[in-house]
């Protein structure tokens, strides 16, 4: 008993800021998100509209195109990160000369803010002093601007998110590859098993639980993604990269349709966590009941 009190008076601190920079502010966006308010207006007070933010929602063509490309993005991203990170991670259980070096810069864009990544790569693919587009065109004959190409401009910031998160992977990836045991990889090898067979036996089914940990994460800050995006392209160009960050954005701030951006941040973080949930069930709960 002594001890259980214990724990709760350590998680008290916690518990209260989780409440009140968590679940507060959670509550507050729900109570607005029924409302119509633009505290800019002539009349700033809060309007009482029911669901009329949640119908007009479906109607929203910008919004469900937004919705697409946020997705489209999302599954691009993630998919190379794990890819790219699952190598990198399997690279690094290795020895080679200038590993630590090498460790070192490949950790260092996850120290970076977004909003600087974001301002970096828009220096880098400028047209007119950007070292990529420069290269590009010198050594592929390729012309490439952001600004008016919507390919370009969505490619570029896939690429500029695997830069900058598959660090993050790698170093997941390295923790779960490093805590397995060698036992069952050497009964595989006796067996005869070859490469393949001991990876999608094997290697995927122990990691599975790091592997669905990182695409938790990463797929909750890639639906997110507003810094890099607003400061490379601004969601453009037209609504080429117009992802659901930026679409809540340009509601709230330009517009201050401070209502209507709430109502559209419940719809986005339910379809988080909608996405989350189907994402443990088919990866993890059918492991699981084999345990059982």
């Amino acid at each position: 008993m002594h001890s259980n009190r214990l724990g709760w008076i350590l998680l008290a601190p916690t518990l209260v800021i989780l409440f009140f920079f968590g679940v507060l502010p959670f509550v507050y966006v729900v109570f607005v998100s029924f409302h119509s308010w633009n505290p800019f207006a002539a009349n700033p007070e809060m309007i009482f509209n029911g669901a009329d933010n949640f119908r007009k929602i479906v109607f929203d063509a910008e919004f469900l195109n937004s919705v697409g490309v946020t997705v489209t993005f999302v599954f691009f991203a993630v998919v190379s990160e794990l890819i790219v990170g699952y190598f990198l991670a399997q690279a690094f259980m290795k020895e080679f000369p200038g590993k630590a070096i090498f460790r070192t810069i490949h950790t260092l864009p996850l120290i970076m803010a977004p909003i600087i990544v974001g301002s970096v790569w828009k220096l880098m693919m400028t047209p007119s002093i950007g070292i990529i587009p420069h290269y590009l065109n010198e050594w592929f004959g390729l012309s490439v601007n952001i600004g008016t190409s919507s390919f370009a401009a969505f490619a570029t910031i896939v690429v500029m998110d695997i830069w900058h998160w598959t660090p993050l992977v790698t170093l997941t990836l390295i923790a779960a590859l490093v805590s397995l045991p060698q036992d069952p990889f050497e009964q595989a090898q006796i067996d005869g098993a070859n490469k393949r067979q001991i990876f999608f036996h094997i290697t995927v089914p122990m990691i599975a639980p790091a592997v669905v940990a990182t695409v938790f994460i990463r797929l909750m800050d890639a639906l997110r993604t507003v810094d890099e995006v607003w400061m490379l392209t601004g969601g453009g160009p037209g609504s080429a990269t117009r992802f659901v960050g930026v679409h809540i954005f340009r509601e709230v701030f330009p517009k201050t349709n401070y209502g209507y951006g709430s109502t559209i941040s419940v719809i986005v973080l339910y379809l988080t966590i909608v996405a989350c949930w189907l994402l443990y069930v088919t990866m993890l709960a059918p492991r699981n009941t084999k345990k059982d």
